[in-house]
């Protein structure tokens, strides 16, 4: 092949031009040879002529600029932690030592900590999975139950509705709690005002698919759905107080909260506790569900146990900071505990049905979404109530002007950390 300028620049020439690479076909170079000259006369994609050298330096350099964006989020830094004195002490979990998050924290600080490890990062992690779960189920759900026009699937509806808020809102507020002392107060008023509005569910559930037949149009079960929305006036009520003497008094605190949360529980329970020890007497129908009830139960007495007892790091404070503390394991219990909750749930009302249908009235819209919508507008009254007397509340706080109060300032070396 005949010597070629330096000014020429090679080329793929494709499939459908003979393949491998080529020399590009111009209609005349700077330099004015004629192409005809070097035997440039194949068919290209591209051509390099006036001024392409600088075009393909400005993509190339374009180019480089785009590989470079990865490098770059790879080393976004992560917000630093920090140990238990180092921040105020509304901030302090009960022998959690280490792995907490500054407490003034950006909305971004807070969604980037849930990326690294922390002491709240399986908290974050244990309850957003499990709402994508029960979407997935409520999604299928929908695809095979009639909930627009039949009646009786109305408080599943409510049911898969609230068991996929409350992880959400749960995970939200692990999330974005420690931007500052109001804002962590607020995140879990709604975290305990979604939990309550879970207890409304089951009660809407168990009241109209879980009830014992012989309980069934009795005066408990024609008041049971009132009751609930009482229920769940008084939890969040009672656990959004508890926050106000969580400093000074921090044991009648954690007393108040576990109350306010095990009344509606055992309430909403009382029936199936009935049915259990009918069905444990040996007169017992639609036993279908009986187990998956069992499994709840089981589950249910380990989420109160573990969030009463703060076990096991208040065994071994440190320990378990970042795994295997309390609050995790609790998740989780309440997560598999509503998974078979759930599939009881199921069950019953599918092998229950044609019983309902022919002792009971079908459930109504007031009793079932009413009920919830006026559940949803009672929890958002007592949480705006609260939250309203937030700045009173914190400027009343023992630790203002305390130690631990002051916000933690890191050096310029920590800041790289």
């Amino acid at each position: 092949m005949k010597n070629i300028p330096q000014h020429f620049f090679p080329s793929w020439a494709g499939p459908g031009g003979g393949g491998g690479w080529s020399w590009p076909l111009c209609i005349k170079w700077e330099a004015g040879e004629s192409l005809q000259l070097w035997g440039l006369d194949s068919a290209l994609w591209c051509m390099l002529c006036r001024g392409g050298r600088e075009k393909l330096d400005q993509a190339c350099q374009r180019g480089r600029v785009a590989l470079q964006l990865p490098k770059a989020m790879l080393q976004l830094k992560l917000p630093r932690l920090f140990n238990i004195h180092q921040i105020p002490k509304v901030f302090w979990e009960d022998s959690i030592i280490s792995g907490y998050r500054h407490p003034q924290s950006s909305a971004l600080d807070c969604i980037l900590s849930s990326f690294q490890m922390t002491n709240e990062t399986v908290n974050i992690w244990t309850h957003f999975l499990p709402t994508w779960y029960f979407l997935w189920r409520f999604c299928v759900l929908c695809s095979t139950v009639d909930f627009l026009s039949e009646s009786y699937t109305w408080p599943l509806l409510v049911y898969m509705l609230l068991i996929c808020l409350y992880p959400f809102t749960s995970s939200c507020a692990h999330t974005f709690s420690t931007m500052s002392p109001k804002a962590r107060h607020i995140c879990y008023f709604f975290d305990y005002g979604a939990l309550s509005l879970y207890s409304l569910g089951c009660a809407i559930a168990y009241g109209s698919y879980v009830m014992p037949e012989c309980w069934v149009n009795s005066l408990l079960h024609r008041h049971f759905i009132p009751i609930a929305i009482a229920n769940s006036v008084f939890c969040t009520s009672a656990s959004c107080y508890s926050r106000f003497l969580e400093l000074q008094f921090p044991q009648k605190s954690k007393i108040l909260r576990t109350g306010a949360f095990v009344v509606p529980f055992i309430f909403d329970t009382v029936p199936l506790f009935y049915r259990l020890l009918l069905c444990f007497g040996g007169s017992c129908t639609h036993t279908e569900a009986v187990s998956s009830h069992c499994y709840h139960l089981l589950f249910a007495f380990l989420t109160c146990f573990l969030f009463a007892s703060h076990l096991p790091e208040r065994l071994a404070p440190g320990r378990f900071d970042y795994f295997g503390h309390s609050h995790q394991l609790f998740h989780i219990c309440a997560v598999i505990g509503t998974h078979f909750q759930m599939e009881a749930v199921l069950a019953d009302m599918t092998s229950r049905q044609s019983w309902f249908s022919a002792h009971s009235a079908s459930p109504s819209f007031l009793g079932t979404l009413g009920a919830l919508a006026l559940g949803i507008l009672l929890n958002l009254g007592i949480i705006a109530l609260f939250s309203a007397s937030l700045p009173h509340a914190l400027n009343l706080s023992p630790e203002k002007g305390g130690a631990t109060t002051r916000t933690p300032q890191p050096s310029a070396a920590s800041k790289d950390e």
